[in-house]
């Protein structure tokens, strides 16, 4: 079974507002992009993914990421991040009604491909699972099976709100790229520490960052 993942993008010049401490207003979108650049590239390198759509209204994220091979779906209906991971999964699911769905942060610049595959043949078993981020607080993946609902809801304590929606939670150990999602600068030393993508590599090479 092979799956489609929807990985959501906030314009860049929006993202990353809590790496302020670490990188500056200039510097912010280019990470934001990396990060995407790294996660969309892994994504597709892993054998349980069949395609993956982006959904964004970026026009500088979107080229670059379709250069990837992403599909581009348009941020609609334009009110939040659940309702527009809603629209993608639908849209996706018009065109391929039988293909299983994921909706992935964008914001996993060390994701492993065997990893993903991991999580994703673990999240089969179930009509709806998630995973917990590092901080187990948050929410990386969710997964809807085919003729399922994906039902998101990302935000403040998306690990509890997932929960309480009768979403699985998975429990697997040696995933920790697909856990390791980016938000502060503490965040990005431990991705650094698993080992990053090219893109976030390059750009992470313009800061300094203590213990780096």
């Amino acid at each position: 079974m092979q799956w489609t993942l929807v990985v959501p993008l906030k314009p860049l010049a929006q993202a990353k507002s809590r790496l302020a401490d670490t990188a500056d207003d200039g510097l912010r979108p280019d990470l934001a992009l990396a990060f995407a650049q790294d996660t969309v590239a892994a994504v597709l390198a892993c054998p349980a993914v069949r395609d993956v759509a982006v959904v964004t209204d970026d026009t500088r994220a979107g080229r670059a990421l379709a250069a990837l091979g992403a599909a581009i779906v348009a941020d609609e209906p334009g009110s939040g991040l659940n309702a527009a991971l809603a629209h993608a999964a639908a849209t996706v699911r018009s065109a391929r009604p039988g293909s299983p769905v994921a909706a992935l942060n964008a914001d996993l610049p060390a994701l492993r491909p065997r990893e993903l595959s991991r999580v994703l043949d673990a999240a089969a078993e179930f009509p709806r699972a998630f995973l917990p981020d590092a901080a187990a607080i948050g929410t990386t993946l969710l997964a809807a099976a085919p003729g399922r609902a994906l039902h998101p809801a990302f935000g403040a304590d998306s690990r509890a709100r997932h929960r309480a929606s009768g979403a699985v939670e998975l429990s697997l150990t040696a995933v920790d790229s697909v856990r390791q999602d980016v938000d502060t600068g503490d965040d990005l030393r431990s991705a650094l520490a698993l080992g990053v993508g090219p893109h976030t590599a390059a750009a992470a090479a313009r800061l300094l960052i203590p213990g780096q």
